[in-house]
């Protein structure tokens, strides 16, 4: 139906019209594929609206050229007229007019490949990680307006939140957390500072949400080693620390609870303080090299259930993640 009343309009609004939208809608789809990462099948949706759209360019030229050419003269206009003699009309050549059935069948077959190409596509494997029950994990959310704190700048070996996020976010995250059917539903890193410093001690972050387990991996550039944060610890209850190694830097595990805000906006349902205890989460704290010389990653996961995964989750995260961790092109200005 809507084909039919496109076909209505006259030549020189329909086929600007026909350009312009499939330009529109070829350069989105096409930007869906290649910078939001959509996968193979919008871009060749995109390809196809592209391809169209230059095709009508093609014949608005071919009709501009032609309305601009000057009919050539006949030797009937230079001539003098002289009676010529009676003969038959010839018959002129029936015009060919534009085959219905042949278009409506070439579009059927358009939008059966797209159609066949999106089925294929979710029968295929996301980034080959289908044999291990992964799935493509959820694009990092970063805020890259916001410049770099002046702690990042006096630190030049820091990362950023976007360096840990990128470590921290891996398809192979939920079968180390124990859920290898789940795939992350957020992800973001920050580029915060440590508290009680006056802004002036880097400690960017990183979060992966799933719906079990939620992962926090943050790095604190101080001079406190994990020597002296087990010395700390001692002055508290001391359940649940214990001492390891993780690739052969000094590491300690601790046990705390989060902390859970609620606001209560006048509907008389929120709590009667905005900080209760959240969940108890399960952190591993790693120095930054062997020799422990000050500074230390802090790996942290819990969930709303209050469950949390074992120890050696925590171990196989750290071993997997913090390795991969680079610092990347930041703006240093």
């Amino acid at each position: 139906m809507l084909g039919f009343l496109v076909r209505l309009l006259p030549f020189w609004i329909r086929e600007p019209l026909i350009v312009l939208v499939g330009t529109v809608f070829g350069v989105r789809i096409l930007s869906m594929a290649l910078v939001d990462g959509e996968g193979w099948v919008p871009a060749v949706i995109g390809a196809v609206f592209l391809l169209g759209a230059a095709l009508r360019v093609r014949v608005v030229v071919h009709a501009l050229r032609a309305r601009r050419r000057p009919a050539p003269a006949t030797e009937a206009q230079s001539a003098p007229v002289t009676p010529a003699p009676v003969t038959p009309a010839a018959r002129r050549p029936v015009e060919k007019k534009p085959n219905a059935f042949a278009q409506a069948s070439f579009a059927i077959g358009l939008f059966a490949v797209i159609g066949g190409a999106l089925w294929i596509e979710g029968k295929l494997p996301e980034d080959g990680t289908a044999a291990t029950g992964a799935s493509r994990p959820a694009a990092c959310r970063l805020d890259e307006d916001e410049k770099l704190p002046s702690a990042y700048r006096s630190t030049p070996e820091a990362v950023t939140g976007a360096d840990l996020c990128r470590a921290l976010n891996r398809t192979e995250l939920p079968e180390l957390l124990g859920t290898p059917d789940e795939r992350s539903v957020y992800a973001s890193g920050t580029d915060n500072t440590a508290p009680l410093t006056d802004r002036k001690v880097a400690q960017p972050e990183a979060r992966v949400e799933f719906e079990t387990y939620t992962v926090e991996l943050s790095a604190t550039y101080d001079k406190l080693t994990v020597a002296q944060y087990a010395k700390l610890t001692t002055y508290g209850d001391g359940r649940d620390t214990r001492k390891l190694t993780v690739l052969g830097r000094p590491a300690l595990l601790t046990s705390d609870h989060m902390m859970k805000i609620q606001f209560d906006l006048g509907s008389g349902e929120g709590a009667s303080s905005p900080v209760e205890q959240g969940p108890l989460a399960r952190t591993l704290t790693v120095a930054f090299d062997g020799k422990d010389r000050g500074g230390s990653y802090d790996l942290t996961v819990w969930s709303e259930s209050g469950l949390l995964p074992d120890d050696s989750a925590l171990v196989g995260i750290a071993e997997a993640v913090l390795p991969r961790i680079t610092r990347g092109a930041r703006d240093q200005d």
